[in-house]
């Protein structure tokens, strides 16, 4: 079945039949066109747009953007199940995915609906492919402070300045780009969609990096890119507000990606330690290895859990819903790194060979520590909303 929009769950623990339709359609495209190729992809540094379009034909290009413009109209509920199980094939084309995804939510969200009707449907097909600019050189973590300027001409916005680290960079054909627009800090932010053929616009090398290694990742070059006022999103001053909502999302999107990266490590965990033998005993007779597996699927579901919680919050306006996003960002991000890298470990030198996958999962979950703010911000979001809350 292809996505479509389908009921809540019955109760927090159990998913409806639909439900599982969704998470068995995401997880059978994993297996058969994102698992066998992920190893391949990784080595040489490819894109595999085509498969990406692909996904897009099963409505995964705008999973939670309004029907009425191309989308799915799902919630982040079932929007996580679906990250989770692409993941399970590849983490790094499922955590692409999840970003085109939230620029096509802010667009949904926050767009008028001649905005929506102009890039939605594209979007939500994956004809075209977007790219989230916030992040710059000097303003990571302390996104406020952001440099790159756009500055009113008429009917008109002038854009220079910087990003880092954009995923999609020089591929992806819609930016959705955070600028100054007025005095320092968050209140001076407003957000543009810029054509990724806009003159002005120039993109740097590929960068090396530890993962993620089938998505690119370049730094995004503004030099007077001239934008219409048509192309802001809401009004001015209101970016940062955007960006944030944004980040939510994302931020369960990427819990998702690791849990489902690292389910595919501790199942070939499973059936690593049920075949590999030595002393005489099949190792998954073990005691050592019996608990350590009990504590990978243990760790998972704890995460798993908090991130179904925040995704129903965000899904019901809850006040709470963006500490609990933070949350379950640190928490799944935590524990997926830690798994795959326990799984590695149970398989000793095979799972540092290349063609077992599990170093790459290692290393694609890595990244999801640091993006969509670093695991310390999460700590920093959860104190504030607990310090704050009456």
């Amino acid at each position: 079945m292809s996505v479509a929009a389908v009921a809540g769950p019955a109760s927090p623990f159990e998913l409806t039949e639909d439900q599982r339709d969704l998470q068995r359609t995401a997880r059978e495209f994993a297996a058969e066109r994102l698992a066998p190729d992920a190893v391949r992809w990784d080595q040489d540094k490819h894109f595999p747009v085509e498969v990406i379009r692909e996904a897009g034909q099963l409505g995964i290009g705008g999973v939670y953007v309004d029907e009425r413009f191309g989308g799915s109209g799902l919630s982040r509920f079932e929007s996580v199940l679906i990250f989770e199980a692409l993941a399970t094939g590849d983490p790094s084309i499922a955590a692409y995915l999840s970003i085109h995804n939230m620029c096509a939510g802010m667009i949904d969200r926050f767009g008028s609906d001649e905005q929506r009707a102009r890039w939605l449907p594209s979007l939500c097909a994956t004809e075209r492919l977007a790219s989230y600019c916030l992040t710059e050189p000097e303003a990571g973590s302390d996104a406020a402070a952001l440099r790159t300027k756009a500055v009113r001409d008429g009917d008109e916005y002038v854009l220079t300045g910087v990003k880092q680290f954009i995923s999609g960079g020089g591929s992806s054909d819609v930016y959705v780009v955070m600028a100054r627009t007025g005095e320092e800090g968050a209140a001076g932010i407003s957000t543009f969609v810029v054509d990724g053929a806009a003159e002005g616009l120039s993109f740097g090398a590929n960068e090396r990096k530890m993962g993620w290694n089938a998505q690119p990742t370049r730094q995004v070059t503004f030099d007077g890119v001239r934008v219409g006022a048509d192309q802001r999103l809401g009004a001015e001053g209101i970016g940062f507000k955007i960006a944030m909502a944004g980040l939510d999302g994302g931020r369960l999107s990427i819990a998702a990606c690791s849990l489902g990266g690292a389910q595919a490590a501790l199942d070939k965990s499973l059936g690593y330690v049920r075949e590999r033998s030595a002393f005489g005993s099949k190792i998954g007779e073990f005691q050592a290895l019996r608990f350590k597996l009990a504590d990978m699927a243990t760790e998972l579901e704890a995460a798993r859990l908090l991130l179904w919680r925040a995704a129903w919050a965000l899904d019901v306006r809850d006040p709470a819903a963006t500490r609990l996003c933070a949350m379950a960002k640190r928490l799944a991000t935590d524990a997926g790194f830690a798994v795959a890298n326990e799984a590695l470990q149970i398989h000793g030198g095979y799972g540092y060979l290349a063609e077992y996958g599990l170093e790459k999962i290692v290393r694609d979950l890595r990244v999801h520590q640091i993006l969509e703010g670093t695991n310390e911000i999460m700590r920093m979001i959860i104190s504030r909303g607990l310090l704050e809350a009456p």
